[in-house]
């Protein structure tokens, strides 16, 4: 299965998705997708996954640039699915490690202790130049980690969302387009009802995309949204009861 997708390239300016998971854990599965972004010979990597995962990640990963140039490695948030590599990340490269301020503590552990190499994102988000263009980190709070940041290529005009858009599906997936959204909605339900904060925060993020041109969404899990699936995906996040407004079914 090829797990390596190039999702936009203009000579100069690349954005790759990856999709290897932990083939050691089939009973429990969970499509797990990587993200890179390479700007005239730099890299800067998204949500690097699992330790299980590195050898193979790394490898896939140097076929689009070289390992001595990730200047940048973002963690969406805290979830071993998304930082649990970040010590072997820190050995192998020089780079620089974005995440949430909230979990900086945490690294440690992950086997990582090198603070000085962490670039802490305060609530409101940031923004950080990388070329030419502009990566923007925005607040996606409790949705589903209570710091937690979406990231935006203006070049590319993707949308990295981290779990929101996760799509659970039955075996392991490689490069995906959401073709039909009605029915790809039973994968994102269960999901999303449960893992999601709240209809006002789904409300509040979605508020947020709509200020921006999107022509994709990658989410960590499952399928890629593009076209007129973005706003069918927007749209229907943007009326979901989830979290707290279930509070009921809970307790």
């Amino acid at each position: 299965m090829d797990n390596s997708k190039v999702l936009y390239e203009d000579g100069e300016h690349k954005f790759v998705m990856f999709s290897f998971d932990d083939e050691t854990h089939e009973d429990s599965f969970l499509s797990v997708n990587q993200y890179l972004i390479v700007k005239n010979g730099a890299g800067f990597l998204i949500d690097p996954g699992s330790e299980a995962i590195f050898d193979e990640l790394y490898e896939a990963v140097s076929e689009h640039v070289e390992i001595e140039n990730i200047k940048y490695i973002f963690f969406s948030h805290q979830d071993p699915d998304v930082a649990g590599s970040i010590g072997q990340w820190a050995i192998s490269t020089k780079a620089k490690f974005i995440m949430s301020g909230l979990w900086t503590r945490f690294m440690s552990h992950y086997g990582f202790s090198e603070m000085s190499r962490v670039i802490t994102l305060q609530d409101k988000g940031a923004q950080i130049k990388f070329g030419d263009d502009l990566v923007k980190f925005i607040p996606a709070h409790f949705l589903h980690s209570p710091g937690n940041f979406s990231l935006y290529d203006t070049k590319s005009k993707i949308l990295f969302s981290g779990d929101i858009g996760a799509a659970i599906v039955s075996s392991p997936q490689s490069y995906k387009i959401v073709e039909n959204f009605e029915e790809h909605k039973e994968h994102l339900l269960g999901f999303h009802k449960r893992y999601m904060g709240s209809n006002r925060l789904c409300r509040a993020w979605v508020s947020e995309m709509r200020k921006i041109k999107i022509d994709k969404i990658v989410p960590q899990h499952g399928f890629v949204f593009e076209g007129e699936n973005v706003e069918l995906f927007l749209s229907w996040l943007e009326e979901l009861e989830c979290g707290s407004d279930l509070l009921e079914e809970l307790y």
